[in-house]
């Protein structure tokens, strides 16, 4: 009984050891099978692909206003209100939505007969899980009996300084006439990217003139000066021609497996290049007045004029009231109150006349009655007063009491007069010294001004001139013969400067220590290719600001002094020798100064002469501005990631042939 017990137990410890290898072997059989799957899954990195449309794509005779375009996934639209462009435009907004698997777009406006209509959706098509892109889409179908597949393509360009413009109109008009970007819609339109390429899709055989336009009220037409716009009179001509253009495809991310020459239609002109520009709104109106500070008061127009307003005062007397400032554009206007009477006033009431323009875009004379209100009452200021002298009385008993010295109370109009004088601590022998006064000056003593230099260990007068500061209100400058290494002091005598309210500058002395010549480099350009030209050069910094600027007729532009840094160039032609950029505008047929930069970057360093040579001409406009200056970065391409190229690396296992297969595609685009 004990031995048949025994043999039992002993065939059930078989029976486990065998299933236990069983299990063992079908796990292993498993694994194996497992070797080029990974957990979870591949990725899908299939882009949607279109499977149908209705009507079908490239389509004629159309006459439904409602397109639905079917793909093989579920989909969605990135921004449609931005990225998709109906052409031709369309006035009433279409509806643009994705729903599932498709696409509907229903146009709102009527078809035009004879037209062909191209939906640019640019790359906002993803598929709905991995947000694998499907690339440029443009569907386009015909209400007559042929579609028009020319393009136009270019660029558009902030006209001042060469900043891709995104998000702007670019159309054409067939009809060539001036007045035509002011009358009528666009008639084929796209719109930039953020590189401010635009292409202009569906164009028929024929002649066109093209225009740019941020459009303000969705009219596709030019009709507020506030829009920006580009125009020319250039005749744009499409045509293509068969061409070949490299496909890469790369064996790995470092090593190029070949290079393939794929055929493609070529469509001419593909380098437009339009300078938008804003222009300057001369439509002259009131906007506002102010008076932050009781002893002045300023008042803001939309536009400058030569003859300033005349004031009447309603409850004062205005003549000889005022010292008035007006600022270079005479847009802003400040009355300083001479009287202190008038200064602690609260309201000041007055008619003021000046020229305004009507509704007809003529200057005309208006008047307006305002009141003027100091935005801190007189009744505060005086408070203010008081508790001062009771914090200086209490001080004051105090320090009595200690047998301290006392001393006097000094109100804000009982101090000197706060001149500012601006001198930099490392100061460029070709910069000057600023001196700004806070309040306008009734007389200055020039005589009272010094400028010292020290020759050894002695001073002796420097020559110097003093001078204001042209369209700059209460700034003077103190020009001198500054040599290198040099060491000036400059010494101002107290009441040198007396305001108009009797107060009297303290007295000042600053010393000036010049740089070394082998602290600075130089920097010299021979520009060619513009003749008789007057230019206008600067020196840029890594902001794109202006560091230095001089102008030039004879192409040569030399800059001393140029501190040690990398630097940039630009240039612009300066029309009317006003030594500032100017816009143009399209009622004058007048352009933006033509405006250009150097495509590249320039080091300075000390003790180094830099000499470069430049034709603004030879490079494309588009091309011209160095990519480190560029603030309008050019969005990141959508493109699918290679999940599971990755994940195949990580894991050390090779791609199935088919997924290898899609991997390379990837590469190659």
């Amino acid at each position: 009984m004990t031995t048949n017990r025994k043999h039992r137990h002993n065939q059930q410890a078989e029976r486990l050891r065998l299933l236990c290898m069983l299990a063992l072997l079908l796990f292993l059989l498993g694994s194996c099978a497992k070797m080029g799957q990974p957990d979870g899954g591949w990725y899908d990195e299939q882009p949607p692909r279109v499977v149908s449309a209705s009507p079908a794509d490239q389509s004629t005779n159309v006459t439904a206003r409602k397109v639905v375009i079917n793909f093989n996934e579920f989909i969605k639209i990135e921004n449609a209100t931005e990225n998709v462009v109906v052409s031709p435009p369309q006035i009433e907004m279409p509806e643009i939505k994705s729903a599932g698997k498709r696409i509907i777009v229903e146009l709102k406006d009527s078809l035009k007969p004879n037209t062909t209509y191209t939906i640019d959706f640019s790359d906002a098509i993803t598929d709905n899980n991995e947000g694998n892109p499907l690339g440029n889409y443009t569907y386009s179908f015909s209400t007559g009996e042929q579609i028009d597949t020319m393009e136009v393509s270019g660029y558009v360009l902030d006209a001042e300084n060469l900043e891709p413009v995104k998000g702007i109109l670019v159309g054409l008009y067939s009809n060539l006439t001036d007045t035509i970007f002011t009358s009528q819609p666009l008639q084929r339109v796209s719109r930039t990217d953020s590189r401010g390429r635009f292409v202009i899709k569906g164009v028929a055989h024929g002649s066109y003139r093209i225009y740019a336009l941020q459009d303000a009220d969705g009219n596709y037409i030019f009709n507020q000066k506030s829009e920006r716009i580009a125009f020319n009179h250039d005749i744009v001509v499409p045509s293509s021609f068969p061409d070949t253009r490299p496909d890469t495809i790369w064996r790995d991310s470092l090593h190029i497996e070949s290079i393939n020459q794929v055929p493609y239609t070529h469509f001419m002109p593909d380098n437009i290049v339009l300078r938008a520009f804003q222009e300057v709104q001369t439509d002259r109106f009131f906007i506002k007045q102010e008076r932050k500070e009781p002893d002045h008061f300023t008042l803001y127009f939309s536009y400058g004029n030569g003859e300033q307003p005349k004031i009447r005062g309603l409850n004062f007397q205005a003549d000889s009231a005022f010292v008035v400032e007006g600022n270079e554009r005479q847009d802003t206007i400040t009355y300083w109150l001479r009287d202190t009477m008038l200064v602690n006033q609260d309201t000041l009431r007055l008619e003021m006349t000046y020229m305004k323009t009507d509704s007809t875009g003529i200057l005309v004379s208006q008047t307006d009655t305002l009141e003027v209100l100091s935005k801190e009452p007189y009744e505060k200021r005086l408070k203010k007063r008081q508790k001062q002298y009771d914090e200086w009385k209490k001080k004051a008993e105090k320090a009595e009491k200690r047998g301290n010295k006392v001393e006097p109370l000094q109100l804000e109009e009982d101090k000197p007069l706060a001149i500012d004088v601006k001198v930099p601590a490392d100061m460029d022998p070709e910069k000057n010294i600023l001196i700004t006064s806070p309040v306008p000056l009734d007389s200055i003593n020039t005589a009272a001004i010094h400028l010292y230099s020290k020759h050894d260990t002695l001073w002796y007068d420097a020559p110097m001139q003093f001078r204001a500061v042209p369209h700059v209100a209460r700034t003077y400058e103190i020009l001198g013969e500054w040599r290198p290494e040099g060491e000036y002091s400059l010494e101002i005598d107290s009441a040198a400067f007396v305001s108009i309210y009797g107060r009297v500058s303290d007295k000042v002395k600053k010393g000036i220590k010049m740089k070394s010549l082998d602290e600075y480099s130089t920097l010299l350009f021979n520009v060619t290719g513009m003749a008789d030209s007057t230019l206008v050069v600067q020196i840029i910094d890594k902001q794109d600001k202006p560091v230095k600027q001089l102008t030039t007729t004879n192409g040569v532009a030399e800059f001393f002094y140029v501190k040690p840094d990398t630097y940039y160039l630009r240039a612009f032609i300066d029309y009317n020798g006003n030594g500032h950029w100017d816009t143009g505008c399209y009622d004058e047929d007048l352009q933006p100064e033509p405006v250009y930069y150097f495509h590249e970057p320039i080091e300075c360093k000390a003790k180094w002469d830099v000499s470069r040579t430049w034709n603004p001409k030879s490079v494309n406009l588009a091309k011209q501005k160095p990519a480190e200056i560029v603030k309008q970065k050019a969005d990141k391409q959508k493109t699918i990631k290679r999940q599971n190229y990755q994940r195949a690396k990580k894991l050390g296992i090779e791609l199935p042939d088919e997924l290898k297969k899609l991997d390379e595609q990837l590469q190659a685009k």
